[in-house]
């Protein structure tokens, strides 16, 4: 996908992955989009030449708008807006994310409500395709009126101001070890600064992309998470000798989440040709854990939750959120509240904690597999407990993930602070929820990593039997890197390595080959 179309609908999640991993090189704004911003923009300067107020276009913003602004400073109030605003601190956004919130700020403009000029967002695009990049700083939105503050520091390289990253529009990565002043970074390209319209500054900094954009990266890392989670319960099943039976299509059938359903299924296929399973087939065990036997329940639900945030994220990715709105076809400028972000800060919030759940029963897996008196595998997986320590410090670091993550799933989206003279005086906070999550999807493929890493440990122990096809193609995979564990050593290599197999979808792709019906 080296072009993007950016018409105002149709993004997918795809689309925004693609983006994130450096594989578009360039977009376009199609003519019907042009078209549509062009008739909004003419509706704006027939109103603005009637001398009717309209809020940010010859007024003030937030508790200032009942200030008239006269019709020789229109320009000033745009570039003035800018610059106030710009007043974000932290870390700056990845690059990544912030060249989608670029792409996505084309796509909302592109709608042609917002009554900007075609050659605003041509720019725009025009930086996309170059390869400037605005340094954001990922502190100091309130996720209502948009994302004012970070949008802002984008707006300001669009005037010559701020910073920005020049990268290669071939991978998305920096093509310089430092960022550069705007008007330098605009210079090295071509471009020169763009004066801002009546409207443009507020139309740029009204949105929610900044929110999106964060959230569609951790939607996107976190799409493999429920897949890479059955197979790490279906190893460990094997190595704990635990029973199928919780994963009868029957139990499911009379409780039809989707996502249970499938996840049930997965171990099912994953298990075929199993030479452990036969092997207690008659053991006295009635009843296993429930963090295997309630697995489909649990692995089902981040699934589904997975789902309704990715439809979230795509209508998002797809609608006008700044304002007001120009609506062309009736001549009206419609005052609302599309920048108010609490659809992204719910949909974070739940993604947060469906996942910080997903991390929690893998965590008590790992547990089940190092703790003797449960897996009745050797203490703590090493062939020589007590000189050697094995995997102790494994599962005590899948239990410091999921902890942090339990504090990281407060949801933010409940909460709010009123802000501009108690004018915006309920407010989404859904750029804390997009910025948290993406550390909860972080954490939750480490301990998926710690339980991967002592599944198939554990298999060694019981050797020459063999798993199940797709839990074989798992561990075989994860073989090529790292070695079974015989004594001691240092084991932050190892997960490290078992996170990337999971993080660049090698680990999956594997089993796919063999399992192919692996949802």
């Amino acid at each position: 996908m080296p072009t993007l179309s950016l018409g105002g609908s149709g993004l997918t999640l795809q689309d925004a992955a693609a983006v994130l991993a450096g594989k578009v090189d360039r977009v376009e704004v199609p003519s019907a989009a042009r078209q549509r911003i062009q008739r909004a923009r003419k509706t704006l300067e027939q109103i603005l030449a009637s001398d009717r107020t309209v809020y940010g276009v010859n007024t003030g913003f937030g508790k200032l708008s009942n200030q008239r602004i006269a019709a020789d400073e229109l320009l000033e109030l745009q570039e003035n807006l800018i610059r106030s605003h710009a007043v974000g601190v932290g870390g700056a956004l990845p690059v990544s994310v912030a060249r989608l919130a670029l792409a996505l700020r084309i796509q909302a403009l592109a709608k042609g409500f917002s009554g900007v000029t075609v050659e605003l967002v041509q720019f725009l695009a025009e930086m996309f395709n170059r390869g400037v990049v605005p340094v954001i700083p990922e502190q100091g939105s309130v996720g209502a009126s948009g994302d004012l503050a970070p949008l802002a520091h984008l707006a300001l390289v669009v005037m010559g101001e701020g910073s920005a990253w020049l990268v290669s529009p071939a991978n998305g990565e920096p093509a310089v070890s430092k960022p550069l002043p705007g008007r330098q970074a605009l210079r090295k390209v071509g471009l020169a600064p763009y004066r801002l319209q009546p409207k443009e500054g507020l139309s740029l900094i009204n949105g929610t992309q900044i929110s999106c954009a964060l959230l569609a990266d951790a939607a996107v890392r976190a799409r493999n998470l429920a897949t890479v989670a059955d197979i790490a319960v279906t190893m460990t099943l094997e190595a704990t000798k635990s029973s199928l039976r919780p994963f009868d299509p029957r139990l499911h059938e009379t409780r039809p989440h989707p996502g249970q359903a499938i996840s049930a299924a997965n171990v099912r296929h994953l298990m075929e040709g199993s030479e452990i399973l036969p092997s207690h087939a008659n053991c006295s065990k009635v009843q296993d854990a429930y963090s295997i036997r309630c697995s489909p329940q649990v692995h089902g639900t981040f699934r589904d939750g997975l789902a309704y945030v990715q439809a979230v994220v795509e209508r998002e990715m797809n609608s006008a959120t700044d304002n007001p709105l120009v609506f062309a076809e009736t001549g009206e400028v419609l005052s609302g509240g599309n920048f108010h972000g609490q659809p992204l800060a719910l949909a974070a919030d739940l993604l947060a904690a469906a996942a910080t759940n997903l991390a929690g029963i893998s965590e008590r897996r790992v547990e089940n597999l190092v703790n003797p008196d449960l897996s009745g595998l050797p203490g703590f997986l090493t062939p020589k407990p007590g000189l050697n320590s094995g995997m102790m410090l494994v599962q005590v670091l899948a239990a410091a993930l999921t902890s942090e993550n339990k504090v990281l799933s407060h949801p933010a989206g409940v909460d709010s602070i009123p802000t501009s003279g108690n004018r915006e005086d309920h407010v989404s906070m859904s750029t804390h929820a997009a910025r948290k999550v993406r550390q909860v999807i972080q954490n939750t493929t480490r301990v998926l990593a710690c339980e991967l890493l002592c599944a198939a440990q554990g298999l060694e122990f019981l050797k020459p039997l063999r798993p199940g096809r797709g839990a074989e193609a798992a561990y075989r995979h994860l073989r090529r890197r790292i070695a079974p564990l015989d004594h001691d050593r240092t084991l932050h290599p190892d997960l490290i390595a078992v996170a990337e197999m999971i993080e660049d979808g090698s680990l999956l792709e594997a089993v796919r080959k063999v399992c192919p019906q692996l949802q």
